[in-house]
């Protein structure tokens, strides 16, 4: 096992990261202040680590109960948010409770958001199921859901107490959704670090084949850069930013064909595609760069083309509904070069428009 810290002063907390960690319940107990915890899963989840876990948290006297919410970006709602308050209250949990979020972004997303929000915060311990949520979403401490006319758009911050991070569960993880989680990896590499970026161009076949030496290495780079990220800027107010690359044209993406048509995933990396043309237009990245940044997309079998029925104007109008845009200015992160990015809100009107087009007439 390893163990990397995301330090945010009386507030740190530990990714373990490893194999057989699901029955390692003595992880987690120096994270619980009482003896109450929730474990909030997913249908397709449940038959698979439900009762391992259980099990694991049963053995150390605790008192346990989970909630089973159906499987889908589209269960990302309310509606949910709501079913995880209402069993918390039913069952008397308080205070000093912990709730558990077993399953990949979309259930750490809202076991979160009720994480936050349950007598005005309680303790989280996130235990990522997919790729995407391993490198990603667990880590950080963002929650929230969606709504129809934005994703996340409801939401707050709330950091976990630790993250469980069991390599095992990977293997019977689909193919679709392990390929989603690269778009994330590729990310980390884009925006902090060059010799990541080689890394992934020379190992991709071995990821794709969840050889573990690369796997282990891809996911313990990708959760120190992002713990790096976060322990120098919680909120969001400066560098967390640039962990969007790709986001603001994905989640555009996802809202406009309806969330759980497209994975997350799926739509960063044609947001990364995208996001590299319009650096490009900019000129801050070569030609060679943009085709070197299409050539992993493809070699990782992710999408590097937008819906056939998205038109620039679709983009245009949900962009402008997007998280990042301050003071009417909407700010996109920008590549440099590869491993270097910026965010900033001075992109021609023009020049984004020459990317919309381009992508929104059969681009690939």
């Amino acid at each position: 096992m390893r163990t990397l810290n995301v330090e945010l002063g009386s507030r740190s907390y530990p990714i373990h990261v490893g194999r057989g960690l699901l029955a390692a319940g003595e992880l987690w107990l120096e994270h619980l202040d009482g003896t109450q915890v929730m474990v909030v899963t997913n249908e397709v989840l449940a038959p698979l680590y439900l009762e391992q876990v259980t099990h694991a948290l049963s053995n150390h006297s605790l008192e346990v109960a989970s909630i089973t919410l159906p499987d889908g970006e589209q269960h990302k709602t309310l509606a949910s948010f709501e079913r995880i308050i209402d069993a918390l209250m039913e069952q008397g949990f308080a205070r000093d409770c912990t709730v558990m979020a077993l399953g990949g972004g979309v259930i750490g997303d809202i076991a979160g958001f009720a994480a936050a929000s349950y007598q005005r915060g309680v303790n989280l311990v996130q235990i990522p199921t997919t790729l995407l949520a391993q490198v990603d979403s667990a880590v950080g401490g963002k929650t929230g859901v969606n709504h129809p006319r934005g994703k996340n758009m409801i939401g707050a911050f709330h950091q976990p107490r630790c993250v469980i991070a069991d390599l095992d569960v990977l293997d019977t993880l689909g193919e679709r959704e392990y390929r989603a989680g690269l778009a994330e990896i590729i990310k980390y590499a884009l925006i902090a670090d060059r010799d990541f970026l080689a890394f992934l161009e020379q190992h991709m076949s071995a990821l794709l084949a969840r050889e573990s030496n690369a796997l282990e290495h891809a996911i313990e780079v990708s959760c120190q850069t992002k713990a790096d990220i976060v322990a120098a800027d919680e909120r969001e107010s400066g560098q967390r930013a640039l962990l969007n690359l790709g986001h603001t044209f994905g989640h555009a993406i996802e809202t406009a064909t309806g969330y759980g048509s497209w994975l997350h995933g799926e739509a960063v990396a044609t947001g990364i595609h995208m996001a590299a043309d319009l650096s490009w237009r900019l000129g801050e990245i070569t030609t060679e760069d943009l085709e070197r940044v299409r050539k992993l997309l493809a070699a990782a079998q992710l999408p590097t083309a937008t819906p056939t029925d998205m038109s620039s104007e679709t983009f245009l109008r949900l962009m402008a509904s997007d998280k990042k845009v301050r003071n009417n200015k909407l700010r996109l992160v920008i590549m440099q070069q590869l491993g270097q990015a910026e965010l900033r809100d001075d992109v021609s009107p023009d020049v984004l428009r020459a990317t919309l087009d381009n992508f929104c007439r059969g681009a690939s």
